[in-house]
Formats: structure tokens, C-alpha cells, sequence
């Protein structure tokens, strides 16, 4: 700009150049010529002072880095060459090396050493006194050096009747062999290779590494367990509690509730089935299925498919059995043929009148529960087809209570409460494919109210069967037992009733009076005869 503006500027602008000129000094000059060569010398030799200035700590990734040429936008050829070579052939993971020879490795355990039980409780009693003798406070240094020696002397060679050299140790073992020998403990021992052995086929697994078999053995051994299997296990138990809970409090509610509506017990059973249907439209129930891998008997894997209401104990409906009475000709009887027939046949008739006279006064009294009397003919030609049951139609809802909801909702909410608490606690230390979802009282309600609607008519039936409980646990209608049968009258009641025992106001008749009317006597000094 300067040279620019002498060339085209105006005379003024001439003279005020050449004034300022004048006026530089020519140590700052030089200054800036010495910056300007420095920088120039600087950027053509960018990569020798680059590398020369590295610190003594970088690697060699890094010096290599700073003594590469500038990337100028286009590849050069030996770059280009050492590429494609790179691609063409991969390289090895490994640097190859030269086959070696397999050598034998020991996979059996190496035995525990064996402390006897002196040196244990040697080191025992050494241990507890170190420990309690610095637990002290204001023990002197007298007293610790006496303390001291002591421990020195017990590790002397006359302090311990325990040999110290090989051939003392030697000696005592042949000792201890012989007179083991001599007890006779190596009598009837079984001699031979894999005797008294147990041969582990994992050992010898290719798929094992060595270190895990041996940390599985001490895991098992020891029987331990992570932490997390234990708090899972606990999950497991409260939450099987709370559900078990939870069905058997709404079943034993619901079969009250739906037999409290009235009518008989057919009645009762039919409503509970038609609220069954409705449960079953409206919440089904989720069918968890389980496969079971069986053989069949021609050989092949098949798969056994078990529904949940199966595992869960429920019955399923069994097949009506229709029963057809032939006719069949056989030949005549003998003479003593004849006479058992005929005296069958006598007691086959009065069995006949006693089961109608019983049925005839079963009848007069409407019992609560339809007695099962067997009607026997004489030699029907036919069996008459069963009845079909009567078609049990769904409810317009399922079963439900509020007020029983309503009631036990603090018990509920507490007991979500803690699983939920105890879940967050086994999720945190549990691996992340082991952990566990929340649970949610309005699912835990729903599936109850599913798995239990098909039980209820089976719960009133077994409800109406039990009887009627009054006071102290005693059953109204219940069967009576054969000491009962036994001592029972004609007319019903049973002969013995519980005595009330009342406690009398005066001194009760013990020893000291037993005494006294053995040894008393009357007028004439005469002693008393006890009856």
C-alpha cells in the first residue's frame, strides 16, 4: 500500500511518507525483518520443528504422527500400494508360531492341607491372646516384654513335643502308620484304578474352562449362592404368600356371598357357573402352557403341552359311562346250585325292602342334600339313557364386591407396598436379564378373580357338605363317628354329656382327712371300720 500510494498518490501524500520514514527507528526495523525471516523459516520447516520439540512421554503413535508429510489432498503411490496390498491379504491375529507338544495337565484338585487339631488350637490361643493383649489400655512395657518372650519360648525346640527335622517327622509318621496298622484300619480296602473314586465327566470338558470348573466345584462344595438369588428367592416366597392369600380370602368370600342369595343347592352351583362364564368373557384367563420334551414310544421327541388348569390341580370334566345290560342264556343249575340261588335270591329281596323303607322315610324329610339312593330292578333289558344336564347360562356380569374391596384395601396396599419395596431392592443387585417387573394390585385382582370363578361352584358344594357350625366348632348335620353309633339310644341323643364341674366352697377330701378317718375311734375307744 505504501509503494502504491507513492506511485499514484498526490505530492502531499509523497511528503508525509518521507517524513515518517525519517521519523522509523531502525532497531525496530530490524526487529521486524528478524520476526518476518523467523516465521518464514518456521513454516518451511514445520515438521522437523515439530517433531523436534515432541516431550520425552509421547509415543510412538503420536512422534509418527508429527513426522508425517502434510495431507496435500492427493494419495500418493507407495500409500496407494501399501492399501491395496492391506486388503488384498488379511492379517494375521497372531504372529505364527511352531506347533508345540500337548502336555499332560493335572485337572484333579490338589488336596487340602491338613492342620491337626493341636496346631489349630494353638493358633487359636495365640491369635486370641495377640488380640485381647492390644485391646488392653495402660499394659507397662514390662509387661509386654514379658508377653513377648513368652510367645518367643512356645517356638523353641524343647517347648513342643512336635519333631522339627526330616527324620523326626519321618519317624513319627511310620509311628502313626504302624499303629494305624495295627487298629486294623487298612483292613477290607479296596485296591484297584477308579476304586473308591467318583470321576467328574466336566473335568475333561473342552467347553469349560478349567478356572470355572474349579470356582463351580467351591461354589457347590461350599454351597453358596450370590446375593441376588437369595433376595429372589425371598421376591418369590412373599409374593406366592400374597396370591395364595388373596384367592383363598375372595373364594371363601364369593361362595358366601353367591350361597346367601338363596335357593337350593342346584340353584346355587348353576349361579355360580353362569358367573364363571361371565368372568371367563369378560376377564379370561391368561392360558400359560408349558412344554415338556418326552419320547414317544416309537421313538421320536415330541412335545407335551400342559395347560395351567392342569398344573393347577383344577378337575376336568369326566365322560358320562353309559352301561348296557345284555341278556345272556346260560344252562340250568344243579340241585345245590339251585338251593344258593334261591338263598341269594332271599337276601337280595329283603336288601330290597330295607333300601325302600329307608328311602320312604328319607323322602318324608327334605334333607339339604339329596341323598344318592341306588334304585335296583330286577334284570332290566335295557339301562334307560342319562339325563342331560340343564344348560347353565352365563351371568350379565362377573362376580364382583366393593365392599369387600373396599375393606381390605389398606391390607392390599400395604402388602404391593412391601413386594414392591423388596423388588426395587433384588432389581439393584440382580443381572439386567434377571430382573423383575413391579407388581400392580388391579392385575394382581383381575387374575385372582379369574383363576378362582371356575373353583366357586366346587367351593359351595363342598361348603353345603360340611354343615352348619354353631358354637365351640360343633357341626349340626355332621356324620357321627363310631364311639358315638355306639353309645347312642333308639331315639337320638347321645347318652353322655359333658359335665360341668363346679368348685365346691370347703376344703376338698385329700390325704390329711384320708388319714384321719383311717385312725379314728369311737366311744369305747374302739377304732372305726372304713367302709
Amino acid at each position: 500500500m505504501a509503494e502504491e500510494s507513492i506511485d499514484t498518490g498526490s505530492p502531499s501524500d509523497r511528503r508525509n511518507l518521507k517524513a515518517e520514514s525519517s521519523n522509523f527507528s531502525e532497531e525496530l526495523k530490524a526487529q521486524l525483518e528478524a520476526r518476518i525471516s523467523e516465521s518464514a523459516f518456521k513454516n518451511e520447516n514445520q515438521k522437523a520443528l515439530s517433531e523436534a520439540n515432541l516431550p520425552s512421554y509421547a509415543g510412538k503413535g503420536t512422534r509418527d504422527t508429527a513426522a508425517a508429510d502434510q495431507w496435500l489432498g492427493t494419495e500418493s503411490l507407495g500409500d496407494a500400494s501399501l492399501r491395496m496390498l492391506d486388503d488384498a491379504h488379511k492379517k494375521l491375529r497372531f504372529k505364527p508360531r511352531a506347533p508345540r507338544i500337548a502336555t499332560n495337565v493335572n485337572l484333579r484338585p490338589e488336596p487340602k492341607k491338613q492342620v491337626s487339631r493341636a496346631a489349630r488350637l494353638v493358633n487359636a490361643r495365640d491369635r486370641t491372646s495377640v488380640y485381647a493383649m492390644s485391646q488392653q489400655e495402660g499394659v507397662s512395657e514390662e509387661e509386654k516384654e514379658k508377653f513377648r518372650k513368652e510367645l518367643k519360648e512356645r517356638f523353641s525346640p524343647g517347648a513342643r513335643p512336635m519333631p522339627v527335622t526330616l527324620q523326626g517327622l519321618t519317624s513319627l509318621a511310620n509311628e502313626r502308620i504302624e499303629d494305624a496298622i495295627a487298629r486294623g484300619q487298612f483292613r477290607n480296602i479296596k485296591r484297584g484304578k477308579d476304586v473308591n473314586t467318583e470321576r467328574d465327566h466336566n473335568a475333561n470338558s473342552p467347553f469349560l474352562d478349567t478356572t470355572e470348573y474349579f470356582m463351580n466345584k467351591i461354589i457347590q462344595k461350599q454351597e453358596i449362592v450370590p446375593p441376588w438369588i437369595e433376595k429372589q428367592q425371598e421376591l418369590v416366597k412373599q409374593l406366592d404368600s400374597f396370591r395364595k392369600r388373596l384367592r383363598s380370602d375372595w373364594r371363601r368370600h364369593a361362595a358366601r356371598m353367591i350361597a346367601s342369595e338363596g335357593g337350593p343347592l342346584e340353584q346355587q352351583i348353576n349361579r355360580a357357573k353362569g358367573y364363571a362364564l361371565a368372568e371367563e368373557i369378560v376377564n379370561p384367563r391368561i392360558s400359560d402352557k408349558q412344554k415338556i420334551s418326552g419320547i414317544s414310544s416309537d421313538g421320536n421327541l415330541v412335545n407335551i403341552t400342559v395347560e395351567d388348569r392342569i398344573a393347577a390341580g383344577i378337575k376336568l370334566d369326566e365322560p358320562e359311562v353309559k352301561v348296557e345290560v345284555t341278556p345272556t342264556t346260560t344252562e340250568p343249575p344243579t340241585g345245590t346250585e339251585a338251593k344258593d340261588l334261591h338263598k341269594l335270591e332271599q337276601e337280595l329281596q329283603q336288601e330290597i325292602q330295607t333300601i325302600a323303607a329307608t328311602s320312604a322315610t328319607l323322602n318324608a324329610v327334605p334333607p339339604t342334600v339329596p341323598p344318592e339312593v341306588p334304585a335296583i330292578a330286577a334284570a332290566p333289558a335295557a339301562a334307560t339313557p342319562p339325563q342331560a344336564p340343564p344348560r347353565v347360562l352365563p351371568m350379565p356380569t362377573p362376580f364382583r364386591d366393593p365392599t369387600w374391596q373396599r375393606t381390605e384395601q389398606a391390607y392390599h396396599t400395604l402388602a404391593i407396598t412391601e413386594i414392591n419395596s423388596l423388588t426395587r431392592s433384588y432389581n439393584l443387585m440382580a443381572p439386567k436379564i434377571a430382573q423383575r417387573p413391579y407388581t400392580n394390585l388391579d392385575r394382581e385382582l383381575k387374575r385372582c378373580f379369574a383363576m378362582v370363578a371356575p373353583q366357586l361352584a366346587d367351593e359351595i358344594a363342598e361348603r353345603a357338605k360340611k354343615g352348619v357350625v354353631r358354637g365351640f366348632g360343633e357341626r349340626v348335620d355332621r356324620e357321627k363317628g363310631v364311639l358315638e353309633r355306639v353309645l347312642s339310644r333308639k331315639d337320638g341323643p347321645v347318652l353322655y354329656e359333658k359335665v360341668i364341674r363346679e368348685e365346691v366352697e370347703g376344703k376338698e377330701y385329700g390325704w390329711k382327712e384320708f388319714w384321719r378317718d383311717l385312725w379314728a375311734r369311737d366311744e369305747k375307744g374302739k377304732r372305726k371300720d372304713v367302709a
